[in-house]
């Protein structure tokens, strides 16, 4: 194996990010990736000054994202970046990620995986053909318990799946925060910066892919309400979707940001023919399953508890009665992408369980739902077919 630490140039992340900062704690906490280099804002400015404050040489700091590029090829391979992480808000990553990958870069993108569906569709083709890694953080299925919940649904456990509820309550955009000097919500409710949609791209994203991934069914068809609730806000701030997938399921999903005094419970059920399954993030190391005629099972994340899976051993992090949360989550996303890189740098093989981390198709995915979602919301139809 390399006996190195994988260099990661960031792009975004600089002066008032929390996103940035997510990245850069998640991927340091195995030891097994360094930040090397960045171009933190296009404001070289900042750029310096984040640079500074993360104590990077001031030759690893650049002023934009395409000097980044230009001067770390001019390194020998030794010492420049491996791979990039791009943390820019939605209309700033497709652009940095095809030139990434064009120069021959693996990305690590945060998500939504872009600004429009047309550029996920042009952005998938460029990673089959430049046959690059490729990592989309959903973050919530770096979860040991989330990893365990798919297990279980696709041993059977719960016999075929009849029905999915995901909800993501959020309540900070409760009321019109845009009109301060809060970056967060100045861009993400601005279309020009946050594409077609606020809500459904920020957080429904997340409660879609979920959905798909712990169920391992596919969307079919949907029928979609959006809401803006707060007066003078121009993007949904709120929103609920009916869901049809493969196979019979059905489903409802729920994501809102103005859920007044709600914190960020992502929350899943799942149920099927013999048992139903629930997990939420604010008792993350908890997976209960239930049975019609037998007590509730509680499933417990930890690394000494015999009865998991190895999909979700591979996720665990400490031993039990240790909460991991929302960082760690995001770690095992950067950890698997990472081990995988090692493993095709050195030609081996990766374990199964390395390879499980979102990529080209929940993205591509990801945005055709926000799509869908805003045409079936605008539509007197309703229901609309799912499809790439």
């Amino acid at each position: 194996m390399s006996n190195r630490k994988l260099k990661m140039g960031m792009i975004g992340g600089g002066p008032g990010s929390f996103i940035g900062a997510v990245h850069r704690i998640s991927a340091a906490m195995d030891g097994i990736i360094e930040l090397a280099a960045g171009a933190f804002s296009s404001s070289p400015e900042k750029s310096a000054e984040t640079g500074k404050e993360l104590f990077l040489p001031s030759d690893r700091v650049y002023g934009s994202y395409d000097e980044m590029f230009e001067k770390e090829l001019l390194l020998p391979e030794s010492e420049r970046i491996d791979f990039v992480a791009i943390v820019t808000p939605n209309h700033v990553h497709f652009d940095p990620t095809k030139k990434a990958l064009e120069n021959g870069f693996h990305v690590v993108l945060d998500k939504p995986m872009t600004f429009s569906y047309q550029e996920a569709k042009e952005l998938s083709k460029i990673i089959e053909q430049t046959g690059l890694m490729f990592c989309l953080t959903h973050t919530y299925t770096g979860y040991p318990m989330i990893k365990e919940a798919k297990q279980l649904i696709s041993s059977g456990v719960l016999g075929k799946v009849r029905k999915v509820y995901v909800e993501y309550p959020q309540g900070w955009l409760w009321n019109k925060l845009e009109n301060t000097d809060y970056k967060q919500a100045i861009w993400r409710t601005d279309p020009t910066k946050s594409g077609i949609a606020n809500c459904m791209g920020d957080i429904g994203t997340h409660a879609f892919n979920l959905a798909e991934y712990v169920s391992g069914l596919k969307l079919t068809k949907l029928c979609a309400d959006l809401n803006c609730i707060v007066e003078g806000r121009t993007l949904d701030d709120d929103g609920a979707v009916l869901l049809k997938f493969e196979d019979g399921a059905s489903g409802v999903l729920m994501a809102t940001q103005i859920a007044t005094g709600a914190e960020n419970n992502i929350k899943i059920r799942v149920f099927g023919e013999k048992a139903g399954l629930e997990w939420e993030q604010e008792n993350a190391n908890t997976l209960i399953v239930r049975h019609p005629e037998a007590p509730d099972q509680i499933y417990r994340a930890g690394g000494n508890v015999p009865y998991l899976s190895s999909a979700a051993m591979e996720n665990v992090r400490t031993p039990g009665g240790h909460p991991e949360g929302y960082l760690e989550a995001f770690a095992n996303l950067y950890r698997n992408f990472a081990r995988c890189l090692y493993a095709r740098k050195n030609g081996e093989t990766p374990k199964k369980e390395w390879e499980d981390f979102p990529g080209a198709e929940d993205g591509l995915r990801g945005m055709a739902f926000v799509e869908h979602v805003v045409k079936s919301s605008n539509s007197n139809e309703k229901w609309t077919k799912f499809e790439l």
